[in-house]
């Protein structure tokens, strides 16, 4: 695997808007429906509640994202893996703010250093 060019920090911001631009965190994963019927499994602004709801008892506005509609079947993905990319995309809006707070936070102690040296050559 190739390793990838450092993030300027354009890119940086560009990501930290795009992630400032979604609907406000933190997002849950949530299985949805059963097995026989629709099967939704999606990203949620509300925690699952192990209850598989089926739909109308819950509110649409909750659902942030779907990674299977089973009945019809138009999202649907063919690796079957719908469970690890819900998970995935939820704590993706908990997991970018921290990661960027945490490569701003290593460069600043990076250009630190680096200016502590300049000043003792």
């Amino acid at each position: 695997m190739d390793t990838p060019e450092p993030l300027t920090d354009e890119e940086l911001a560009e990501i930290e808007e795009l992630t400032e631009a979604t609907t406000p965190g933190p997002w849950y994963f949530r299985s949805l429906d059963d097995d026989w019927a629709m099967s939704l499994v999606a990203v949620s602004t509300l925690p699952d509640t192990g209850r598989g709801e089926r739909w109308p008892d819950f509110d649409h506005h909750q659902i942030v994202a779907a990674t299977l509609v089973q009945q019809p079947r138009y999202v649907d993905v063919a690796d079957a893996r719908w469970d690890e990319n819900a998970r995935f995309i939820a704590n993706a809006r908990q997991d970018i703010p921290r990661l960027i707070a945490e490569i701003r936070r290593l460069r600043h102690l990076i250009d630190a250093k680096t200016g502590q040296e300049a000043e003792t050559s």
